[in-house]
């Protein structure tokens, strides 16, 4: 619960903070990114600072020190995991950049589902960090079936979620897309329009991305974040990227193909990531019986 208290204390001096340099100083957009920065600041000390008086991870200078053992197995975790955070982000760029070349109209649809898809995420984000740690430390007790376990039950979970959401914006895209522009205007309404349409396809990739990203979550807890990185990867240069490209240029009238073009690279992740799940279980069992 700690983290989440740590982002809650941030969320409130960012809120207050915005208000301060944007509000009463007028400081404009560099308030709004100073406040940023701050509301980080902030919440780093008062973790800091909790972690110190509660004393459940002490710390000491020898801590600081770089040590080649650890920072060999974090680079081995870390670094795959990076860059193909890395790669989405820029992926998520190159779609801007291709949405923005069809018109102002279509960039703010394309802008204001992708805040919505954001928060969607919310828990497929969730699930993967929740593998992670639970599946590495029954990896860690001698207990892989658990972990097993818990890749099985978070994909239930963020399956069954995004079965819902998905119905549920087949019916209530506009009325989604709506709260965030003028339907009096008639621009709103044009916005309202292919945001609806995009959010219809785009949605799909909340049901197939719960899903991957509980298998990258236990990737990681195996010591595996390659696979993670490797099925991203491919999923952006193969399908994702030149899928919303070719449905941008052939479908002018609408943004629904655009948006299924980004769920599909989804379900390519979700492909790749069964194969290697069955893969790795089936050596691991050889392993154990001596086949």
């Amino acid at each position: 619960k700690s983290p989440m208290i740590f982002i809650f204390i941030a969320c409130l001096a960012n809120i207050a903070l915005d208000y301060l340099f944007i509000g009463a100083l007028h400081l404009g957009p560099a308030g709004a990114a100073l406040s940023t920065s701050l509301s980080q600041a902030i919440s780093v000390a008062i973790s800091l600072a909790v972690i110190v008086r509660r004393r459940t991870m002490p710390l000491a200078k020898a801590d600081l020190r770089p040590q080649k053992p650890v920072m060999d197995a974090i680079l081995k975790i870390g670094v795959p995991i990076s860059v193909q955070d890395g790669f989405i982000q820029i992926s998520f760029i190159v779609i801007t950049v291709i949405a923005n070349r069809r018109g102002l109209t279509d960039a703010a649809a394309v802008g204001i589902v992708e805040k919505i898809i954001s928060f969607l995420f919310l828990v497929p984000s969730s699930m993967l960090s929740t593998v992670s740690a639970l599946g590495a430390q029954n990896i860690g007790a001698g207990k892989p079936e658990r972990a097993c376990a818990t890749l099985g039950y978070a994909i239930l979970i963020t399956a069954g979620f995004g079965a819902v959401i998905v119905l549920l914006m087949q019916f209530f895209a506009e009325p989604v897309v709506a709260l965030f522009t003028d339907a009096s205007q008639t621009d709103g309404l044009e916005v309202i329009r292919l945001g609806g349409q995009y959010l219809r396809g785009y949605v799909w990739d909340c049901l197939f991305a719960g899903i991957h990203f509980s298998f990258s979550g236990y990737f990681c807890a195996c010591g595996r974040s390659g696979l993670s990185f490797l099925h991203n990867i491919l999923a952006i240069t193969l399908v994702r990227i030149p899928g919303v490209y070719y449905t941008s240029t052939h479908f002018a009238d609408t943004l629904y193909p655009m948006g299924l073009a980004t769920a599909a690279g989804s379900l390519l992740s979700v492909l790749i990531c069964v194969i290697a799940y069955l893969i790795i279980t089936r050596r691991e069992r050889a392993a154990c019986t001596g086949r």
